[in-house]
């Protein structure tokens, strides 16, 4: 089998750099990865149009569920033409109905003010009631591809799911595998399912900087720096593709 391609989402020029010494094949860019991802900044996004990988940008105006008025759409659509201006080669879009049903009304407006650019369906698609009626409908939109965990927290739990979209998808749409997948358990994941793509934030925790009375402590101390924070990892994206290159 050929070597599944790695998408690496990342939300700092940082981040940016990592992904693409460490070798990843796409980038999904994004701000806000511990609200699970929202659009990007356009300065982020330049930078991106200009770091020679393939570039997606995640369009999601807020936090929480993919249930978007109008107010929502008008801010995505200006995203969008942010990621054009920015020349990067797509967008990463996602709406859901009440029921969770893919809102086909609004992704049909969003896919077509994306024109010219490439369009991937987000995490959306797993909070749908029916995987198999979602993945028709992302054909039926244009969707080139789908991101997903199988509907479960994390791709692993969802790997029996992944695998039956992968035959139901066959050459019209790619399933991407996300959430959870990391260095130790991807290549497994790749057999099990038959996937040709994989989505990874590739994330280690970013050293601390000792405080200061003018710094570090003050900032915590204020909310600015919040313990945990994580960052992409080079090496974790070498370790990915290298165990994705070794499939190959």
């Amino acid at each position: 089998m050929s070597r599944p391609r790695l998408e690496i989402c990342l939300d700092t020029p940082a981040g940016l750099a990592a992904a693409v010494a460490g070798g990843a094949d796409r980038i999904e860019l994004c701000s806000a990865l511990d609200s699970e991802g929202l659009t990007p900044a356009p300065g982020l996004m330049a930078q991106a149009g200009a770091c020679g990988v393939e570039t997606f940008a995640l369009i999601r105006s807020r936090a929480g569920d993919f249930v978007f008025g109008d107010l929502d759409l008008d801010a995505m659509r200006r995203d969008i033409d942010a990621a054009r201006a920015a020349g990067l080669a797509g967008v990463v879009l996602g709406a859901s109905r009440p029921d969770g049903r893919l809102d086909e009304a609004a992704l049909g407006d969003l896919i077509a003010h994306a024109s010219g650019l490439g369009v991937a369906l987000h995490r959306a698609f797993d909070v749908t009631p029916d995987k198999a009626q979602a993945l028709e409908t992302a054909i039926g939109l244009g969707f080139a591809r789908i991101l997903t965990s199988g509907g479960r927290p994390g791709a692993p739990e969802g790997a029996e799911v992944i695998a039956d979209l992968v035959q139901r998808a066959g050459s019209r749409i790619v399933i991407m595998a996300g959430a959870g997948l990391e260095p130790g358990n991807v290549a497994d994941f790749v057999r099990r399912t038959g996937v040709k793509e994989v989505h990874a934030a590739c994330r280690a925790a970013l050293p601390v900087r000792p405080g200061t009375a003018e710094g570090g402590e003050l900032d915590a101390e204020l909310g600015f720096v919040t313990p945990g924070l994580q960052d992409t990892s080079q090496a974790l994206v070498e370790a990915m593709r290298r165990e994705l290159e070794a499939l190959g």
